[in-house]
């Protein structure tokens, strides 16, 4: 049995979350199975509907009740993300997964809908065999200590700060 990794998608840039598809895509031209929990999103973005058509291999589940960046998380948000947790540790029982994504669980951290710990705590019950990605801009000191690979994204320069909108099948 191949030990398991855990990688850590960080930073202000574009691509936490495509790096993690692309993931996806070597691990279902491998024959892996995966699981995508979203936390905070709730829309189907244009990668979702594509997941959507390789779900024999790929399950994904969203944690969120939407975009509420302009507003403070209620209970509603609160709830729906400790549901995740929860979720990750009844898979982690099954052990039917290669991969786990947690796609934006670190800005969950960050914006207090979920407590540090409990994402170490999903760190420290991995089984030996999953491979564990985190992503997300601001991850804890705490949560990039325990990963195995610590990559961070780095804005430059972005169009959107040009005034170019989110595009479907590029940004959305």
């Amino acid at each position: 049995m191949t030990k398991g990794c855990i990688h850590v998608y960080t930073g202000n840039g574009k691509g936490k979350t495509t790096a993690a598809l692309g993931i996806i895509m070597r691990a279902y031209g491998a024959g892996k199975k995966v699981f995508l929990g979203q936390f905070i999103k709730s829309m189907e973005y244009s990668e979702i509907k594509t997941l959507k058509l390789l779900e024999s291999h790929i399950q994904v589940k969203l944690f969120g009740n939407g975009c509420f960046l302009i507003r403070e998380p209620n209970e509603d948000d609160i709830k729906s993300a400790y549901e995740g947790i929860e979720y990750i540790l009844n898979i982690y029982k099954e052990n039917k997964y290669d991969i786990i994504i947690l796609d934006e669980i670190n800005i969950a951290i960050y914006l207090k809908l979920l407590k540090e710990e409990d994402v170490l705590r999903l760190i420290d019950e991995k089984p030996e065999n999953i491979e564990l990605i985190l992503t997300g801009r601001y991850a804890p000191n705490s949560i990039i200590e325990k990963a195995d690979l610590v990559t961070e994204m780095k804005e430059i320069k972005h169009y959107y700060t040009q005034g170019v909108p989110n595009r479907e099948g590029i940004d959305k």
